[in-house]
């Protein structure tokens, strides 16, 4: 002990400065144990009765200074050893000193400083998570339901026709940046939302109500998930789009009969369209067919009277040459092939206008005697 407090009468205890008198002993300052007289307060009697207040705290008498050491070295090791945590598999841990961001940690044991220096904020990176636009499912003990949220269904067309959009969401935090879903947005599934819907309007907003209601349903999820994705980035969300599918595309209630009608109307005139093509696809070729055969045959007649005028030119030229050598031989030749050629093939009467009797002379049919026995087998059958 540095000095030992002796509780007695008025005769004083020792301290580091000497004995203590009845009257007041001295003390650092020459003073007593201080009151009304205005003198400073006695250090000294402070810290005898705080080393009293220690003994009747720690039991079995006193306490030295090497066990004030000890001890407090005993409690700034439980304090440090406070700061082992652990992260679970589908975890991360965003270690933070004095509320700053100082790193993240993966799976397994790890430290950090303890409260009230340091905090540690794990957030599950691999749940997933899925928001509902435009219905909402109501959980009962039988069954579930779905109740249509109109406000948030109800989407305007590039034609300016209204169309019923349900529509889910698939996300989770990005493993890459849990710090900036933990830190840059307020709420997570709200801000989401907002963003899925906003996506989903601005997509709509671009088509006709056509190919919305029947086509682009791939096409819609896929620029909207896209979409998403690029807002959220730019949020800094540290969220990742997994999913967006679309449940239901309706038109309203109150005109969905109107469209059905319109829809099978255009189904007819699709049908119509398609009979009309296939039979423009049959006739149409044949007629190409047979125009095509047409313009063959023109061009063969062409070609075979060019050759036969070429050839009768030629012909001509040939006899005119050998006119020019023998013109009384030529002209009596061309004479005899001439009435060959026109008196073959007719009945001939031979007439003597020369001599005298009845002046016809008489002459041999030989033409019609050869047809007369045709004509007499053909009446035989006939007959049988």
């Amino acid at each position: 002990m540095p000095w030992s407090n002796q509780s007695g009468g008025g005769s004083g205890g020792g301290g580091p400065w000497g004995q203590r008198g009845g009257s007041g002993g001295g003390g650092p300052w020459g003073g007593g144990s201080g009151g009304g007289n205005g003198n400073p307060p006695d250090l000294e009697e402070i810290l005898r009765r705080s080393q009293d207040r220690l003994k009747n705290l720690v039991p079995g008498g006193g306490l030295g200074g090497r066990g004030l050491v000890l001890g407090a070295l005993a409690l700034v090791a439980i304090w440090l050893l406070s700061g082992v945590y652990f992260v679970r598999p589908n975890e991360v841990g965003l270690n933070l000193v004095f509320g700053k961001f100082i790193g993240k940690t993966g799976e397994g044991a790890n430290w950090n400083w303890p409260y009230p220096v340091g905090n540690v904020v794990k957030p599950q990176v691999t749940n997933v998570s899925t928001t509902e636009v435009g219905f909402r499912t109501v959980e009962s003990v039988r069954q579930s339901r779905q109740t249509d949220v109109t406000e948030e269904s109800l989407m305007l067309t590039g034609d300016e026709n209204i169309v019923d959009i349900d529509f889910i969401v698939q996300w989770q935090i990005d493993p890459a940046v849990p710090e900036n879903y933990v830190f840059n947005i307020q709420d997570p599934p709200g801000t989401v939302k907002a963003v899925a819907e906003s996506a989903m309007r601005e997509i709509i907003g671009k088509r006709n109500i056509q190919p919305v209601l029947t086509t682009d349903r791939g096409a819609i999820e896929t620029e909207v998930r896209q979409l998403m994705q690029d807002t959220l980035n730019g949020y800094k969300a540290g969220v990742q789009i997994r999913l967006v599918q679309l449940q239901k595309v309706d038109p309203p209630q109150q005109v969905i009969d109107a469209f059905r009608d319109v829809q099978a109307a255009r189904a007819d005139q699709e049908r119509l369209r398609n009979e009309a093509q296939t039979y423009a696809n049959r006739v149409v070729p044949e007629a190409r067919g047979r125009a095509a055969q047409l313009v063959q045959s023109a061009e063969a007649y062409k070609e075979q009277t060019v050759a036969e005028a070429r050839g009768q030119a030629s012909r001509f030229t040939a006899v005119y040459e050998q006119y020019k050598n023998a013109p009384g031989v030529t002209r009596e030749r061309l004479f005899l092939e001439t009435m060959e050629r026109v008196m073959g093939g007719t009945d001939k009467i031979i007439l003597d206008s020369t001599g005298n009797g009845q002046g016809v002379v008489p002459y041999l049919p030989l033409e019609q005697l050869q047809r007369l026995p045709a004509r007499g087998g053909q009446q035989q059958g006939a007959t049988r």
